[in-house]
């Protein structure tokens, strides 16, 4: 059935919304795709549901192809599932939490790995029944601080999210290789670039974990690559640490008076000026030891500080702490922290004291002290003193301080070598739009999931999760796909096959716009028909070129002589044809 204009619910918009930050958002609120409710809350136009719903039947052809099975929850679901597994207070203010008339606790779904465990438990009590996949295309909810990009990060979004069900771990791998096969074709057949790079499993836990990766300058992820095949996400990259040093017969460490020096550039300077032993070059920020305060609030509310020292060149990088210390939540220390904490000399805080240690294993003070792995036993600091306008040169780690542990908080750079052997990596830019986890036996062991083996003896059910971003793969193929005048969308998903438009003042044109219609709807093609009769030939051509319909056939000026004009708004080809040759090229 034809899709005529002049009855269709559209009204496109000539200038940006004020509150757009990115290309896709802009063109998908002018073209008509979506309209915004609230801050990263989005209402579904005719247009956006037609790509949408062509993005979704690429999905669901995969997950078919792929053994797996569609289902559907709700997206309203009650606390107790949640709080089962512990995330109903891991996931903290990102949840929406809500009540209903008799007080009892429900939330907006963000994922659904507890309900798809306990379907299954209701169900399924056999080896027999497995191996089991299941998936639904759903609505998900998060309570993002900064909902920003339009569809790129928003409080409201779609997903598909997959789920495997197997006995054994070697059943596990082969149910997650499906799934990420499955994955490359999906993104393939949209022709989207991707990276598969090693990931954290933050919130869901489990073992295995890679996400796919767009490349893209406006992408909220950094993630690394080396040119022998190593790729991770900053979060999940390891340091490779050097080998410990000796250090016997290493002189004393030496307190130095440093007024005023509070910063890494200030110490540097200082030190090269106070500080003798200097190496050829003087001394630099690599060879200072900077020591970061935060603070943790826990999930009982409890709040505990720690110190976390870092080569003096290199900053603390907030996601790799937010992994490192999940799932509390992380910042800096505050006036008040170091009110409570007065042996914490602000701007001069180190591991040692000329009393000895102060932070570390049986510390004094009680704070945890935490190391990055480059700072090995045998390596040599400036770093504070604990003493105002006091800093300690010739500082040996293994010898004059320990930590409580490791931690991987500093930033990741381009260069670092990547933790395979396989040559220094590169930093880059990307935007998740897939990620697959081997979540192993932790929703399974929460929710009692188990089923009876070959010997009868019940094991507990070991789970994959697979999840695909829908509508943020729907605003990352827009923000791909445009040019100065509007969309341009794939093949694949364009909201239809051919727009069809005429213009003119008499009925000539409209006449062969219907007979040329007709035959485009006999050979399989949908179509949309510019039919409006007062708008201007430039005001169609201008919506024609913002809806983004790929291919484009205008009955105009030459109707009379039984010729139509082909655009082709991908290479911009313009070209005057017969009707029928037009008719046979877009029905090839």
């Amino acid at each position: 059935m034809v899709t005529r204009l002049s009855h269709f619910f559209l009204r496109t918009l000539r200038e940006d919304p004020a509150d757009a930050e990115v290309t896709s958002h802009r063109l998908l609120v002018r073209a008509g795709y979506i309209r915004r409710q609230a801050p990263g809350v989005f209402a579904w136009l005719p247009l956006g549901l037609r790509v949408k719903s062509k993005l979704e039947a690429i999905i669901r052809e995969e997950m078919a192809a792929s053994g797996a099975y569609e289902v559907h929850f709700p997206a309203l679901l009650p606390r107790e599932p949640y709080e089962a597994t512990g995330r109903w207070e891991e996931y903290g203010d990102a949840l929406f939490r809500l009540k209903d008339r008799k007080g009892a606790d429900m939330l907006l779904a963000p994922t659904h790995e507890e309900v798809f465990t306990l379907l299954v438990k209701d169900l399924y009590s056999s080896y027999k029944d497995l191996p089991l996949t299941i998936y639904q295309i759903q609505d998900k909810y998060r309570d993002e601080a900064r909902p920003r990009a339009g569809l790129l990060r928003g409080r409201e979004f779609t997903m598909k999210d997959a789920y495997s069900f197997d006995y054994t771990d070697e059943g596990l791998d082969a149910s997650y290789q499906a799934q990420r096969d499955a994955y490359e074709r999906i993104f393939q057949r949209l022709g989207l670039e991707y990276v598969i790079v090693q990931a954290d499993a933050g919130a869901m836990g489990g073992s295995r974990s890679e996400e796919f990766l767009h490349p893209t300058p406006v992408g909220e992820d950094t993630f690394v690559r080396s040119a022998g095949g190593y790729a991770a996400n900053v979060e999940a990259f390891t340091t490779l640490a050097p080998e410990p040093l000796p250090f016997d017969g290493k002189p004393e460490p030496v307190v130095f008076d440093s007024p005023g020096t509070t910063t890494i550039e200030t110490l540097v300077a200082h030190a090269n000026e106070a500080v003798p032993g200097a190496p050829e070059g003087g001394w630099t920020a690599a060879h200072t030891l900077k020591n970061v305060v935060l603070a943790l609030t826990h999930l009982d509310g409890t709040r505990e500080i720690v110190v976390v020292g870092v080569p003096g060149d290199r900053d603390v990088d907030p996601k790799r702490i937010e992994v490192a210390f999940a799932p509390a939540e992380v910042e800096q220390a505050t006036a008040e922290d170091f009110e409570r904490h007065p042996l914490l000399v602000r701007g001069f805080i180190g591991p040692w004291t000329d009393k000895g240690a102060f932070l570390g294993e049986d510390s004094a003070t009680g704070i945890r002290y935490l190391l990055d792995p480059r700072v090995v036993d045998g390596t040599e600091w400036i770093t504070g003193a604990n003493a105002d306008d006091k800093h300690v040169s010739g500082l040996i780690a293994g010898r004059d301080f320990t930590a409580d542990g490791y931690v991987e908080a500093a930033t990741v750079r381009e260069g670092d070598p990547a933790p395979d052997g396989s040559g220094p990596v590169t930093l880059a830019r990307g935007m998740e739009i897939g990620h697959v986890f081997q979540l192993g036996r932790k929703y399974a062991e929460a929710l009692g999931l188990k089923v009876l083996d070959e010997n009868g003896k019940q094991v507990t059910v070991t789970m994959g999760s697979y999840g695909i971003g829908v509508t943020r793969i729907l605003a990352i193929i827009a923000e791909l796909s445009n040019d100065e005048r509007g969309l341009i969308w794939p093949e694949s998903v364009a909201p239809f096959d051919v727009h069809v438009v005429a213009t003119g003042k008499g009925d000539e044109a409209y006449d062969l716009a219907e007979s040329v219609i007709a035959r485009l709807e006999a050979g399989g093609k949908d179509v949309l028909y510019d039919d409006r009769p007062k708008a201007s030939p430039g005001v169609k051509f201008g919506d024609a070129e913002l809806i983004g319909v790929p291919r484009l056939l205008v009955v105009g000026r030459g109707a009379g002589e039984g010729l139509v004009e082909l655009w082709d708004r991908r290479t911009g080809d313009r070209e005057t044809v017969p009707v029928d040759e037009a008719v046979a090229r877009l029905t090839a």
